[in-house]
């Protein structure tokens, strides 16, 4: 903990995340745990099964037991997606009070990318580099624009809380942000997903890995086994996963399957396939056989 606290991890060009302060480990979530036990209790699991049981079967507030304060720097994007997760506290820099420093996110250019056509919020092929360069140039001059514009108005005697009204998003911002132990699993859960935009993905990475794995090293490796790499299967991925694997057995078809295979075996199956599942662009259906792929059922 104490070479931990303090320490500066860079993210992007110019942010960063510092670990301020935090309460508990994973002795203070298996203590918060025991508390439960009392006398009559015939028996006790050691510290390691006991936190994977907690994190197996979702057993949440012994890790709201532990607390973790974090200074980020960040760019106001980012932040946007960052405040959905409302079960934190946070103060962040005020525009109002201060003068907002000359520091803008600029992507790199093998990080620009289409617009994705299977996914509306989401990235698709990587640009040309002429094309990614372009962006990227105008994305440092445009933020240059906007800034020359916002010292000269505040020198003009404009209020700092209207000057900053032209500042691109892409301008940094700081917060202090605290939160559970718990509830930084689930943010970190979600935002170190591939799915997650990249620029908050990176974030989520430093301090999954950096700091929540060194800090709680036994809850982290559940966290990794049964959440992060683990597959949820809902009740109707269970009932066409069973029809599916009992009829690819009775067919003799070999696992893992094509993809075509699957296609086959549900069309043969169709009774047992949900409707919603059958129209073209069905995404459930995509993420069932996303599901299929990661357990090694399928492959391309």
């Amino acid at each position: 903990m104490e070479s931990l606290i303090g320490k500066k991890f860079e993210v992007l060009n110019q942010g960063h995340v510092v670990l301020v302060d935090v309460m508990g480990d994973d002795q203070a979530v298996v203590d918060a745990a025991r508390t439960c036990y009392q006398k009559g209790t015939r028996h006790t699991s050691d510290n390691r099964n006991l936190i994977r049981y907690l994190m197996r079967h979702r057993h949440t507030s012994p890790f709201e037991s532990c607390q973790i304060k974090l200074h980020i720097k960040l760019p106001i994007f980012v932040e946007r997606q960052w405040a959905r997760h409302r079960t934190a506290g946070w103060n962040e820099v005020s525009a109002r009070y201060s003068e907002l420093p000359e520091e803008f996110y600029i992507p790199e250019e093998s990080d620009v990318c289409e617009q994705s056509s299977t996914n509306r919020q989401g990235r698709g092929e990587a640009l040309s580099s002429e094309q990614a360069g372009e962006f990227c140039q105008s994305v440092s001059d445009l933020a240059v624009s906007c800034f020359d514009q916002y010292h000269k108005d505040l020198e003009t005697g404009v209020a700092r809380e209207l000057a900053r009204i032209n500042l691109p998003l892409g301008t940094y911002t700081e917060k202090v942000w605290w939160i559970s132990l718990h509830n930084i699993l689930h943010f970190l859960g979600l935002r170190m997903d591939s799915h997650a935009q990249q620029e908050i993905r990176e974030y989520a990475t430093i301090i999954g890995e950096q700091i929540i794995a060194p800090l709680f090293p036994e809850v982290w490796q559940a966290f990794v086994d049964y959440r992060l790499n683990g597959t949820f299967l809902t009740g109707l991925d269970k009932k066409v996963l069973k029809e599916l694997l009992l009829l690819s057995h009775s067919e003799g078809m070999c696992i893992p399957m094509s993809l075509e295979d699957v296609g086959e075996v549900l069309r043969l199956i169709q009774d047992h396939v949900p409707e919603e599942w059958k129209k073209p662009a069905s995404r459930e259906a995509k993420e069932f056989t996303a599901k299929l792929e990661s357990m090694g059922i399928v492959c391309q």
